[in-house]
């Protein structure tokens, strides 16, 4: 059933990448997950096929509250956790799962959905952008970012800077996915915000991001609400 479900869901979003072009910038698509939930890894693999696609940022999101299961999850943090639950908040649920994905920071569907997460993308696609926004990255690992507005916008959006690592294969030994091996996506590694923004002036800013790891930077309605604008540089 789950490899089924899977590439139904593969199916579906590799019909989408045949859609017009794209009236914003790419979707911004956060996978909530576990080394630790069995009902992850065909949302992993989905996820992983969306990465590949330029007008889609793919994120994995990693949490810690499957960890007492008897595996620890290497690339869970409270702070993904403490995320996915502001992301409830904002939707004013109560409950928090994995696999849950959320679309540009607004909808939320179950992880493994892929005709859903095929729809939501398309709807999102549609919509042109109100926060332009441009980034690059020097050659000491600053990211210069630059911003501003074409529509309507909130008075306080949020800037940020998500750090992941492209890919990495894990051997579990323990707990609900005990002797898998996985390959997870765009796992990230750190969330920092870097500063409010109201759009009445243009934005222009620097931002540090050392190492190798590739970043996105989001413009969001506060920490937890729709994602306006998102960039990546490698």
């Amino acid at each position: 059933m789950i490899k089924s479900l899977t590439a139904a869901a593969i199916t579906a979003l590799s019909m989408a990448t045949a859609a017009p072009a794209v009236a914003g910038g790419p979707v911004v698509v956060e996978l909530f997950t576990s080394q630790g939930c069995s009902s992850c890894p065909p949302a992993d693999e989905l996820l992983g096929e969306i990465a590949k696609r330029n007008d889609i940022i793919a994120l994995s999101m990693h949490v810690d509250y499957w960890d007492y299961l008897g595996w620890v999850d290497e690339f869970a943090s409270p702070e993904n956790t403490t995320r996915q639950r502001g992301y409830a908040r904002q939707a004013q649920s109560t409950m928090i799962y994995t696999p849950q994905m959320v679309v540009a920071g607004q909808d939320h569907i179950i992880g493994t959905k892929g005709m859903e997460l095929a729809s939501k993308i398309d709807v999102h696609k549609s919509k042109a952008d109100s926060v332009s926004l441009k980034v690059k990255r020097d050659a000491s690992g600053k990211l210069s970012i630059a911003a501003h507005r074409t529509g309507d916008v909130p008075s306080k959006m949020q800037v940020q800077v998500i750090r992941y690592i492209a890919e990495q294969k894990v051997d579990i030994r323990r707990g609900e996915n005990a002797g898998r091996t996985i390959t997870y996506h765009n796992v990230v590694e750190s969330v920092t915000p870097i500063g409010t923004w109201n759009g009445d002036a243009d934005l222009k800013v620097k931002a540090d991001a050392p190492g190798d790891y590739p970043a996105v930077v989001l413009i969001q309605d506060g920490p937890f609400g729709a994602i306006l604008a998102a960039a990546r540089v490698e």
